[in-house]
């Protein structure tokens, strides 16, 4: 059909160009006369280079949409299609015209999550010929933006990819290597925070590598199925660290560490216990249509931009050493990016993982010189029995500086086998399991905008609800490992796991599943864990000042689904991120007198506030509970984020809620179900259950 009259307009031949034809009514100056702002509520989420699936057919009755601007949707047939159209060959300068528009813009039509409608000519008639779906491998647009694209064709492996064990080994060490931070990082921190000694820190590491491979194995078998690593987040360091600093650990005399370690296992046993039920009960699917983009946004960044206070004061204890690894990591992932080497973008993908090698390779040397040794001075003395002002002044370089990795290899055993209770009986208390089940609502908020995101990469639609829910069921499964192995976090989704995914363009499921093996192997040669342990805590700030600023990036680029230059969208997003910081704040300075003397460093302060914040009723767990989880930047964050977003109105696209395919829709489309199937006939199990499978 056509909007206009057949008997007045004559259709055009073969090699004649398209009569004009009137344009749906503009809504705004902008769509009149062509003008595409990029900060502007009217632009496209695809203007950012982000990622989209192929643009679906239109129907050419569809009727215009006077607010919007653009064409409704035709009502579907009885099966939820459209109707099928008759094949078109348009002429070849409309073809050419219609590629071209592809890559220049989206064709003035709105894209919602990521999505983008079908591109439109500008004079084309009404009854002029709707492009046909292109194919899956047919690449349609070329974008280059570090590795955000938006078609299939620009990843080397896709998801049901195996190419062969030579190429799968390769590319899943490389996966591996490029997100090695993440791994590594967050053990590095607590451990040493609870007291632990080169020895404990060797043994936390070891287990968090074997957890990681076993989790990341179960996720990609029996979980969501995409391509994701499993290891321990960010998500829950700060309550850790709130934990770690509870005024119940402050008088502790002897193994501190181990007494620790036990409280944060039953802590996080409890919270994966809840993270199941939340998953597999299909609560999630519901919880995740309160979940948008401009949700995901600020709740993510907060994680990153809250451990300010860590980042750069212990970079500043040794400045040689910490601003050489970060200039050394900015260097290689901004200008060095698109240096190829072997056609690879070495310096892009292993920025990290380089950075900290040559930077530990020079504090090495300086360290073999005698560069920070000093006649007379001892490590070993404790500062307040040094005498002299010659050691007292050259002491904190001494100690941050030098890098020795002799103890720490020599007190790793060769072998090690990770076994679950290995720090003792989990110890349980309430206030502190409510604690960590509020974080694992936000992990599990970090989850959904991977799984959205990575899909689109990599697979053939996005996953349905039920795939939602299985695999938040799968990482409460997860955590509940973590707990019973001592990992001192819980199990999750590595938000940054997406960018790699975009920058080595290596979707492979087969690829990760090899390298968790490889993981799990290097977790039982105990020396790996005791030479990662002797990364000397400046470098490990360093690279944490990246990865959190990284982290807070990833969590902002979700706002590429929405209309980021909405007003609506800016408050939410500003309000959120700014109460995200003054509201702890009030928590962490309440009742504090100005001349204070800590026991702990000045950095770690903010994740004591238990024993002074303003909650103080006559029940030490509630004043407890309250003052920490209101002091976390990431639960402020979600809270307001969450409340605004569902109760400010505004429009499906406008708020850029996640699209997630139908279960029917699934069912019938055999790459989707290719895609997300259970393996081993283990999807006959949940057949029965709709809210746990395709």
């Amino acid at each position: 059909m056509s909007n206009s009259d057949p008997k007045t307009r004559p259709k055009p031949g073969p090699g004649q160009p398209a009569p004009e034809s009137s344009p749906l009514p503009p809504s705004t100056w902008a769509k009149r006369t062509g003008f595409r702002p990029k900060f502007s509520g009217e632009t496209n989420a695809s203007d950012s280079g982000q990622i989209s699936l192929p643009p679906k057919p239109k129907n050419n009755d569809a009727q215009p949409d006077l607010e919007a601007g653009r064409p409704r949707p035709s009502p579907p047939t009885s099966n939820g299609e459209p109707a099928p159209r008759p094949p078109t060959n348009p002429p070849a300068a409309d073809k050419e015209q219609s590629v071209k528009k592809r890559k220049d813009s989206d064709g003035g039509g709105k894209s919602v999550n990521g999505q983008a409608a079908a591109p439109v000519a500008e004079h084309a008639p009404a009854s002029a010929p709707v492009p046909r779906r292109p194919a899956r491998n047919e690449e349609v647009v070329d974008v280059e933006d570090d590795g955000f694209v938006a078609r299939h064709a620009h990843m080397k492996y896709e998801l049901r990819v195996t190419p062969g064990l030579v190429p799968i080994g390769l590319y899943g060490f490389q996966h591996y290597l490029s997100i090695l931070g993440s791994l590594i990082l967050t053990p590095l921190v607590i451990v040493p925070a609870m007291g632990g000694t080169h020895e404990d820190t060797s043994n936390v590491v070891s287990t968090v590598l074997f957890i990681s491979g076993v989790t990341t194995l179960l996720h990609t078998s029996f979980g969501s199925r995409l391509p994701l690593i499993q290891g321990p987040s960010f998500v829950f360091l700060a309550p850790a660290l709130a934990i770690i600093n509870s005024p119940r650990f402050q008088g502790l005399n002897g193994n501190n560490f181990r007494h620790i370690m036990k409280e944060l296992q039953g802590a996080i046993i409890i919270a994966s216990a809840f993270q199941a039920i939340l998953g597999y009960s299909g609560l999630m699917s519901l919880i995740s249509r309160l979940i948008n983009p401009v949700v995901v946004a600020p709740t993510i960044a907060a994680v990153g931009l809250s451990f300010y206070s860590y980042g750069f004061p212990v970079v500043g204890k040794c400045l040689e050493i910490g601003v050489v690894q970060i200039l050394l990591v900015v260097i290689f992932s901004l200008y060095l990016r698109k240096m190829l080497v072997f056609g690879h973008r070495i310096f892009l993908i292993y920025a990290v993982p380089l950075g900290l090698a040559i930077t530990w390779a020079a504090a090495f040397l300086l360290t073999e010189t005698g560069a920070y040794s000093y006649k007379g001075c001892d490590i070993n003395v404790p500062a307040s029995n040094i005498i002299s002002e010659h050691c007292r002044k050259h002491i904190s370089r001494m100690k941050y500086c030098q890098v020795n990795t002799s103890h720490s290899l020599k007190s790793a055993p060769w072998f090690r086998f990770p076994y679950p209770l290995q720090w003792g009986t989990p110890v349980f208390h309430w206030e502190t399991a409510l604690i960590m089940c509020a974080v694992s609502i936000i992990a599990s908020v970090d989850s959904v905008g991977s799984y959205h995101a990575s899909s689109l990469l990599v697979a053939s639609r996005p996953p349905t609800p039920g795939v939602l829910s299985r695999g938040i069921g799968l990482e409460g499964l997860s955590s509940l490992l973590a707990g019973l192995w001592g990992t001192g976090t819980g199990s999750t989704t590595l938000t940054e796991n997406v960018h790699t995914i975009a920058v080595t363009k290596m979707g492979s499921r087969r690829a990760v599943e090899l390298g968790a093996c490889v993981l799990i192997v290097l977790s039982l040669v105990g020396k790996v864990g005791g030479f990662i342990a002797s990364i000397p805590e400046v470098m490990v700030a360093a690279l944490l000042c990246f990865m959190w600023a990284m982290l807070a990036a990833l969590g902002l680029s979700n706002l590429r689904y929405s209309e980021a230059g909405s007003s609506r969208n800016i408050i939410i997003v500003g309000l959120s991120l700014f109460f995200s910081f003054s509201v702890p704040a009030y928590f962490q300075q309440y009742g504090m007198p100005s001349n204070t003397k800590f026991s702990v460093p000045s950095y770690l302060v903010p994740y004591i506030v238990a024993s002074h914040g303003p909650f103080r009723s006559k029940n030490g767990g509630v004043n407890y509970f309250m003052n920490t989880l209101l002091s976390l930047h990431m639960i402020i964050a979600f809270l307001v984020a969450v409340i605004l977003d569902n109760t400010v109105p505004g429009s499906r696209q406008e708020c850029g809620v996640y699209i997630w395919s139908e279960h029917e829709a699934a069912r019938r489309e055999p790459a989707v179900a290719k895609d997300y199937e259970l393996p081993f006939r283990v999807g006959k199990l949940f057949g029965w259950v709709n809210w746990v499978g395709l």
